[in-house]
Formats: C-alpha cells, sequence, structure tokens
C-alpha cells in the first residue's frame, strides 16, 4: 500500500516548540481555563488523568496531577487505564486526527471522559488570505503556510467516527490586535505555531511577499487606532467513552404522546 504523505514536519515542529517564549501562550491560558471550566461541569470526581500536548511544562503546571503524554503519532497510552483524558492544543499538527482520537478512546475507562481543545478552523483567516494573495502577485506560486484547520461541524463527525458517546463540539472566537503583520508572525514563533508544515517552501521567503502582505493585511484588516486584527479560534470537543450505564436513545415509534398535543399545535399531514 502507498503511504500517505505527512502534514507535519515533526523535527520542526519540535524545533519551534522548544523556542516559545512564556508571555506568548496567552492562547494556552485561555484553553486551560476553558477546559478547566468544563471539568467543573461534570459532576464526577477525575482520580487518573492524561494529558496529550506538545507544551509538558505548561499544561503540567495547570494540571499537576495528570500523567503528560507526547502527542506523537502513536500515543504512549495503556487501553482502559484513565477516567479522564485531555488533547491539548496539538490537534491541528496531528497527521491523523481520527487515530488520535481513537487511542484517546481505547485509553478511557467505560464511561470516561474525553476534552479536547485545538485551533479551529478561522484561525489566522487574515493571514493566510493575504500571504497567499501576495505570493500569487510576487511569485505566480503558492506554497502551504498556515495548518489547515477543520471546521466545528467536520469536528465534531470525527468524534462520532472515533466511537465517543455523547458527543459535543462548540468553539469560541478571540480577536487580538498587533502592530502590523511582521508582529503577529513574530508572535506565533514565540508561540510554537509558526509554519511546520511538510510542503512548506524550504528557503527564506522573499522580502517582496512579506512587504506585500503586510500591505495587503494593513489595508484590509486595519482597526480604527491603525493596528490590525488576528483571528484565533478554539475548537472544543467533549465525548464519553461508551457504557451500559450511558442513557440510550429511544427506539423509534416508542413515543407514548405526540408532540403536537405537548405544542398544542394542529398537525398537518405531509401530502404523498
Amino acid at each position: 500500500m502507498t503511504q500517505q504523505p505527512l502534514m507535519t514536519d515533526s523535527t520542526a515542529l519540535a524545533r519551534h516548540r522548544a523556542r516559545i517564549k512564556a508571555d506568548a501562550l496567552f492562547l494556552q491560558e485561555t484553553a486551560a481555563d476553558e477546559i478547566e471550566d468544563r471539568m467543573a461541569m461534570v459532576n464526577k470526581p477525575f482520580k487518573s488523568i492524561a494529558l496529550v500536548t506538545g507544551f509538558p511544562e505548561f499544561w503540567s503546571a495547570r494540571f499537576p496531577k495528570a500523567v503528560m503524554i507526547a502527542d506523537t503519532d502513536t500515543l504512549s497510552v495503556e487501553p482502559q487505564t484513565h477516567d479522564l483524558v485531555i488533547h491539548a492544543m496539538s490537534l491541528h499538527w496531528a497527521n491523523d486526527p481520527v487515530g488520535q482520537l481513537i487511542q484517546c478512546r481505547r485509553a478511557l475507562k467505560p464511561d470516561g471522559l474525553f476534552l479536547s481543545v485545538a485551533f479551529g478552523g478561522e484561525t489566522l483567516t487574515e493571514l493566510r488570505a493575504c500571504l497567499g494573495q501576495a505570493e500569487s502577485e510576487v511569485t505566480g506560486g503558492l506554497s502551504p503556510r498556515v495548518a489547515p484547520m477543520a471546521d466545528l461541524r467536520d469536528m465534531g463527525g470525527l468524534l462520532q467516527r472515533a466511537g465517543f458517546a455523547l458527543p459535543v463540539a462548540d468553539q469560541i472566537s478571540q480577536t487580538v490586535e498587533y502592530g502590523d503583520a511582521y508582529a503577529l508572525m513574530r508572535d506565533l514563533r514565540a508561540m510554537g505555531e509558526n509554519n511546520a508544515l511538510a510542503g512548506r517552501l524550504r528557503k527564506p521567503t522573499r522580502r517582496a511577499v512579506l512587504h506585500r502582505a503586510a500591505t495587503l493585511y494593513r489595508d484590509a484588516f486595519s482597526t480604527a487606532a491603525g493596528r490590525i486584527s488576528a483571528t484565533f479560534e478554539l475548537t472544543f470537543l467533549a465525548g464519553w467513552a461508551p457504557s451500559d450505564s450511558q442513557p440510550k436513545p429511544l427506539r423509534p415509534g416508542s413515543a407514548q404522546s405526540r408532540l403536537a398535543d405537548a405544542l398544542n399545535a394542529h398537525e398537518t399531514k405531509l401530502p404523498d
């Protein structure tokens, strides 16, 4: 069988993450706060937590009782050993997102909870558009620069494909302002989120491309204060390892009362 090409250059990704700066991890802070809020809404204690991430120092400080698991293609987890698995800010770089979710489900005990947070499809939509247009104008071609990120519906579908029960997907969007596009790109490097795509351009980007992209960005996405805005979307997933104790959908046709009666509405039959 022909092996599928990899999306992410894991060596480059590790190199970028080794250069992160603590003061640039504000999106990780937001992600961790949201995960803690979601855990607090579950009326259940968690005694064995596994946390899959490429940022172990940050997440171990927020979840000191969790076992840190590297976000490699094959996760170092044993089947049915945890009652909570968190996949933190790494799924958007996964070569096989469904495979990651399946491994997390298998690591859960029956009725164990899975939570995930990763960048969603609208993240850096402005930068993606400006870099693409600038490169096309200057060089006549395009090269991969921003990782493709799935939208909310696609991510929810991944949970179902991975075999989770009671799947839920939601998202939040955060707009961040920068002085210019160069400041945004510097911040992405400080976050460890700069270009690690396997198909990326392997030589420095021409200055003319960057200058044109910065100009397009300023013209199209300036704020009233003369700065630029950048969108970061966080997508959250939640699902449960299947268990006999979980609620099951009723058999079709087993309802004991009519919806029209409950709504005090007139029911009109559709024509054949």
